[in-house]
């Protein structure tokens, strides 16, 4: 991204922000760090349709609101609010109301004390200290990104979870994100550690109890040690005006697996970023994804998956339903670096169109470095077929229900893939009813 002197936008945020955020040398990593961030941010401009990794996606009407960020929330002010989330039996769950942690409102309880569970702040002292300058930040890169740069330099009561080696959470961990309030932005932040040979589910979940214009500017970073497992799932189904946008970075170890699954349901215009490299010799990772929208929703899904070692293997199957005037982005890229042989690589993306206004952009790629590889990656965008149509309706079914019957099959395979029964239950519901035709 070019860097401009001002953006009059970002100088209203940082003229707003500055006073609390000190570059002094001698404030503690966090505080650092955010000072460094907003120095950035001060370079930088929003991305417009010029820039080739935004150009499908215009977000010119964010500057159209100056999204201050939310005041204290209190969690009282939720008791008489209903809380529409998918996942709601989870033993350890943390809330966070337009980007702030609500103690009376989380859960932590778990089995054992294989789970630590702390603020960004707590990380900046005591034996907490070094996995902030260990891990605060280094996946997440803010030098040509404004919106990590933003989330970096005025993220405040983040999260981060720490799983212990070898451990094996058996029930899932639920961050539910709560937009309360309209008009007003929120910058969640989340570091997940998952140590040598631990197993854990991650469900982070994105919500509003409103349906006017908000910002979520997220961010996420994830370290899968050597022979460990996370499963993240990710549901965003916020108000319909709503802008969401997400940046996610996971580092996956020696003979490690990450599994991913993005669902794209809500907010008027989304966009998420996400990253992953394959740092070890037989890391692996599965990225999965579905975005179903409709009217003049847009959601923009950018991937880039990084074979760093040899051995490596990925899986990446990414579906968009888009009917009304919707309008679908889906850009994915695969890199195999030099030292990267017999790297497996799978990357599909299949798109249905369910009107004629409906418009899909998709651009899957492979950089390859290395010549002893296994690679494909491949795109199809189209209609219901007919034949399937026709074969549905001969069966006693009619089109309505045979139309109903195939847009929900071909959004279901995702959904099969999530590893929560609760969840998918609820996802299969929610996609039943948004898929019905007529």
């Amino acid at each position: 991204m070019n860097t401009v002197a001002r953006d009059d936008y970002l100088e209203r945020l940082i003229e707003s922000w500055k006073k609390e955020i000190s570059p002094a040398r001698s404030i503690p990593y966090l505080d650092q760090l955010r000072a460094n961030a907003l120095g950035r941010v001060e370079l930088l401009r929003l991305p417009t349709i010029r820039d080739e990794e935004w150009r499908f996606t215009d977000i010119s009407s964010l500057r159209n609101t100056p999204f201050p960020r939310a005041s204290a929330v209190a969690s009282t002010d939720l008791d008489d609010q209903r809380v529409d989330a998918f996942l709601d039996e989870t033993a350890c769950k943390l809330v966070f109301i337009d980007g702030q942690y609500m103690p009376g409102l989380s859960n932590l309880a778990t089995d054992d004390d294989s789970i630590t569970v702390c603020s960004l702040s707590e990380l900046t002292t005591g034996a907490r200290a070094h996995i902030a300058e260990q891990y605060l930040g280094q996946l997440a890169s803010f030098q040509e990104n404004v919106f990590v740069a933003l989330n970096t330099a005025l993220m405040h009561e983040g999260v981060c979870i720490v799983v212990s080696a070898d451990a094996a959470v058996k029930v899932p961990l639920h961050i539910l994100y709560i937009s309360s309030s309209k008009d007003v932005a929120a910058y969640p932040r989340c570091l997940l550690i998952a140590e040598t040979g631990a197993r854990v589910t991650l469900v982070e979940e994105y919500v509003a109890l409103h349906e006017g214009v908000s910002l979520t500017n997220a961010v996420m970073e994830v370290y899968v040690m050597d022979s460990a497992s996370v499963n993240h799932v990710r549901v965003q189904h916020e108000s319909q005006q709503a802008f969401h946008i997400a940046n996610s970075f996971a580092q996956v170890a020696k003979a490690a697996h990450y599994d991913s699954i993005n669902l794209a349901l809500g907010a008027r215009i989304s966009r998420f970023d996400e990253r992953i490299t394959l740092a070890g010799e037989n890391a692996e990772c599965e990225v999965d994804g579905l975005a179903l929208i409709a009217d003049r929703q847009l959601a923009d899904t950018h991937t880039f998956i990084d074979h760093a070692l040899p051995y490596g293997k990925s899986r990446q199957l990414h579906k968009c339903i888009v009917d009304g005037n919707a309008h679908g982005v889906f850009s994915g890229k695969i890199m195999v670096r030099p030292h990267a042989q017999l790297t497996d690589a799978r990357q599909l993306n299949r798109s249905l169109l369910l009107s004629d206004k409906a418009r899909m952009d998709t651009k899957p790629q492979l950089e390859i470095f290395a010549d002893d590889v296994k690679c494909a990656h491949g795109a199809t965008v189209g209609q219901l077929d007919k034949e399937s149509l026709f074969y549905l309706q001969s069966r006693g079914l009619a089109e309505v229900a045979a139309r109903n019957l195939l847009t929900y099959a071909f959004g279901g395979e995702i959904i099969e893939r999530v590893v929560v029964p609760s969840l998918k239950r609820r996802l299969e519901e929610y996609i039943l009813a948004r898929t019905r035709i007529g």
